[in-house]
């Protein structure tokens, strides 16, 4: 039975990981699904665009938990069922992996960066926040959330492994569960990244206006037809 446990943890953590949030806080509030427009990608980033500061915020929030809760109930519980560094690292991976991947919302999810924070912050509220002051500092000197997201998520296991010893001991599961979220975020901001090279990639309050062209495609195609 005891073998188990792992198994049942790292499955919760992927169901909780599931709840796309960015859907359903927009469904609650009333307002488009974020899969609609802008980017098109389910996070708090997109929701904002809908032009509630109160859904991204809230969005942002619960992504977040939702990455730090199976981590944190992991290593406050599973000493007497045998979890140990390993299943803390596989639950905050099923987590983050859930947001990616939904089951509920078919396996279509976001880039993943609220709940990759709330992962590291389970791990350690210095790692979290480390990697959180990174975003900020990109964010306010450059304008951009996926650069932003993208240096924080390459430091975030340079913090953990250069910072061993000094505020925490790093674990080797741990840390390669920390690169490979590292590693899927690239991954998931590669349109991003090609954006960025040409130029092209929307700026931190700036509205995507490539989300206008299909309303702007309508608009004109309607206009023709009157005239025909």
């Amino acid at each position: 039975m005891n073998a188990l446990y792992p198994v049942i943890a790292v499955i919760a953590a992927y169901l909780i990981g599931s709840l796309s949030f960015a859907v359903i806080v927009s469904r609650v509030m009333g307002l488009n699904d974020p899969r609609t427009y802008g980017s098109g990608n389910p996070g708090a980033t997109n929701v904002l665009r809908s032009g509630s500061k109160a859904a991204a915020a809230v969005t942002l929030l619960l992504d977040a938990l939702k990455g730090l809760v199976p981590v944190v109930l992991v290593k406050a519980f599973g000493e007497p069922f045998g979890l140990g560094d390993s299943t803390v690292a596989l639950a905050g991976l099923a987590a983050f992996l859930g947001h990616l991947y939904p089951v509920f919302f078919g396996f279509k999810g976001g880039k993943g960066v609220a709940t990759a924070l709330g992962v590291l912050l389970g791990i350690s509220g210095w790692l979290g926040l480390a990697t959180a002051l990174t975003w900020v500092i990109v964010a306010v000197f450059f304008r951009y959330s996926s650069l932003a997201a993208l240096v924080a998520s390459v430091f975030a296991p340079v913090y953990y492994v250069l910072c061993s010893g000094i505020v925490w001991d790093a674990e080797t599961p741990i840390t390669a569960a920390i690169v490979v979220m590292a590693i899927l975020l690239v991954w998931r901001h590669r349109e991003n990244i090609q954006r960025l090279i040409a130029g092209k990639e929307s700026r931190l309050g700036q509205k995507k206006t490539e989300s206008s062209k299909p309303a702007e495609g309508a608009a004109r195609k309607s206009s023709k037809s009157k005239h025909r």
